[in-house]
């Protein structure tokens, strides 16, 4: 067998970081862990998104916490998710054989388990390959020290208020237990299997379970994901890609409360020593509305109105908020963690000011969630429908003001994409009210501010000289945002048709697109802009210049990786930026590749 031109963690550069289009994510409802390809989980929160991390060397190359079961030997690696399952595999080649990484978030026979369980299964293939296994928790900024107290003749851990198990079976050979660190060996021939799993939980009481009966659980789970995915209606053109993506949000979604959080991460960087590190493990209106539609539009009803749900309870408690912690309370302020960042990009935050903002848009994703869901054949309670209907009001009163826009800027301005979602809020209202799914009290009133809205875009917000809606009245710049005015029906067809030759002239790099004009100097391409582009040019009967950069977006991402896309993409380098998995992305493949396909809306 010749030699891989590989090296041990081949991948990661000299302070410790690996690409970003090089992580899979694991997902069991609650939780997320990102596995690198070389077989290290560098990032895991636990017991929730948006707990603090067990594992961080995500954003800590050095000195983060990681639990890494990677070869000895120089490697190649094949990775892959098992078919229609978030169960992943990685196959490590070397010159002296070929072996199997497995690993699952494990969840039982009745969904999510009571405690958090990362199982990870090592099969020889052919050959002979031995395993370096390191356990190294995070020390949170050095503000807690990890320890292990051995009980019962387990390996017993706290970090903080976690308390876990660090459980193998007999091929695995133990070699340091510190606090904080645990190193080991395996070996596996053909038909070996050496299997490591964690078993964690916070402020409750823990089971220890056998490591057969968690190893028997990562096909248990592979069975239960393939279930799932046997449920939806997927279009059978671009079928794989498509159920790719609602795995990717499927993972988002925290079960316990129906809450759809942005992404899994915080503070990967829009750009490779930028400032733009945010905070996104938390539940946005908008991504909540917007990845409700994809789940309706493939069939996953279950979870749309669990988030559904979640979403109008938190909006009928009071005046709306941009976005929520998953658990349904105010998002807390932002504060910078002292870490080193994701290749040296700070500051690292924890919280996020997007909370406090004035965003119009939720409005108008709010009603066409509920616009979707009443066309799918639902139907809404009375709390639900006058929580509604007092959106309704408030959108017809407050218009007329500036906000922060889709893009959550500081300065608050006229944005176009704000007027025309609040357009499409109170024209859902209007059809909402017409048939009976809203009360009908304000049904006028609506219909004359949606009309009012309209003629102020045309009047304040389109630019004969540019030929396009711009971004907001006072600026030439151009928003890619307004490609989803397609989508939303807002009239004048045929502006937003050459506002989409403007954005592809001005915003394109490549196949892929940037948010706004000027943006590109801080940081990369906007991915889901590109397919919210693509889907418009289908939806306005241009389908093959649409199939056209649909297939060279895909092309791009399918290069590298396995299926899982950030919120960005360098368009030079090809190298993701931003936090992920980025339910905005994944949502956004899912609606072009169905519109793609000639399925509704």
């Amino acid at each position: 067998m010749t030699l891989p031109d590989q090296h041990p963690e081949p991948l990661r550069d000299a302070d410790g970081f690996l690409n970003l289009e090089n992580y899979a994510a694991l997902g069991d409802g609650r939780s997320v862990a990102l596995s690198g390809a070389d077989g290290a989980i560098d990032w895991w929160c636990v017991p929730n998104m948006d707990s603090a991390p067990l594992f961080d060397r995500l954003l800590d190359g050095e000195r983060g916490g990681t639990f890494s079961i990677t070869p000895v030997e120089p490697f190649a690696v094949e990775r892959r998710y098992r078919p229609d399952s978030n169960v992943l595999e990685t196959i490590f080649i070397t010159a002296s054989g070929r072996a199997k990484l497995v690993e699952s978030l494990n969840s039982g026979p009745a969904g999510r388990l009571p405690w958090a369980e990362l199982a990870r299964r090592v099969e020889g293939l052919d050959g002979f390959v031995r395993f370096a296994i390191t356990l190294r928790f995070s020390r949170r900024a050095d503000t807690v020290s990890p320890y292990f107290a051995p009980a019962g003749g387990h390996n017993v851990f706290h970090v903080d208020r976690v308390l876990g198990v660090f459980r193998h079976c007999g091929g695995v050979t133990i070699d340091t237990v510190e606090d904080g660190l645990v190193t080991a060996t395996a070996a596996v021939g053909p038909g070996d299997r050496a299997r490591i799993a964690i078993i964690a939980g916070e402020d409750e009481p823990l089971v220890c379970q056998d490591i057969e009966q968690i190893d028997a659980r990562i096909d248990l789970s592979d069975f239960e994901w393939r279930q799932w995915t046997q449920g939806l209606k997927v279009p059978e053109v671009h079928r794989d890609r498509i159920l790719r993506s609602a795995l990717a949000l499927k993972l988002l979604l925290y079960s316990p409360t129906g809450a759809i959080t942005a992404a899994a991460t915080t503070s990967l960087p829009e750009g490779i020593g930028g400032k733009k590190n945010y905070d996104y493990r938390y539940a946005w209106v908008r991504d909540a509305g917007y990845t409700i539609k994809a789940f309706l539009r493939i069939g996953a009803h279950g979870e749309a109105k669990a988030a559904f749900t979640w979403l109008l309870k938190r909006l009928g408690e009071g005046d709306p908020q941009v976005c929520y912690t998953l658990d349904g309370c105010p998002v807390p302020a932002e504060r910078e963690i002292a870490v080193s960042g994701y290749r040296h990009s700070k500051p690292v935050r924890v919280g996020n000011l997007a909370g406090g903002q004035h965003q119009h848009g939720i409005y108008g994703d709010i009603f066409e969630t509920a616009s979707r869901f009443v066309a799918c054949g639902n139907f809404l309670d009375t709390s639900s429908a006058e929580t509604l209907s007092h959106l309704a009001d408030a959108c017809a009163d407050r218009w007329r003001l500036p906000d922060a826009g889709i893009w959550e800027l500081p300065e608050e301005r006229h944005y176009t994409m704000s007027k025309i979602s609040c357009w499409q809020a109170l024209a859902r209202a209007v059809e909402l009210a017409d048939e009976g799914q809203i009360p009908t009290t304000c049904r006028d009133r609506w219909a004359r501010e949606r009309d009012r809205i309209e003629a102020w875009i045309g009047e304040h917000c389109w630019s004969e000289k540019r030929g396009a809606y711009l971004m907001h009245p006072d600026s030439d710049a151009l928003d890619a945002s307004l490609a989803l005015a397609v989508r939303f029906r807002f009239d004048g067809q045929d502006r937003l048709a050459r506002t989409l030759d403007a954005l592809d002239k001005e915003l394109a790099s490549g196949a892929f697109h940037y948010r706004y004009t000027g943006v590109e100097r801080e940081e990369g391409c906007f991915l889901a802009c590109t397919f919210w582009m693509i889907e418009a040019r289908a939806i306005l009967g241009q389908h093959e210049a649409a199939q056209a950069a649909f297939d060279a977006a895909t092309e791009a991402l399918d290069s590298h990786g396995a299926g899982l896309y950030a919120e960005m993409i360098d368009p030079k380098t090809g190298h993701y930026l931003g936090n992920m998995p980025q339910g905005l992305t994944h949502l956004a493949v899912i609606q072009a590749a169905a519109t793609l396909a000639g399925e509704e809306l």
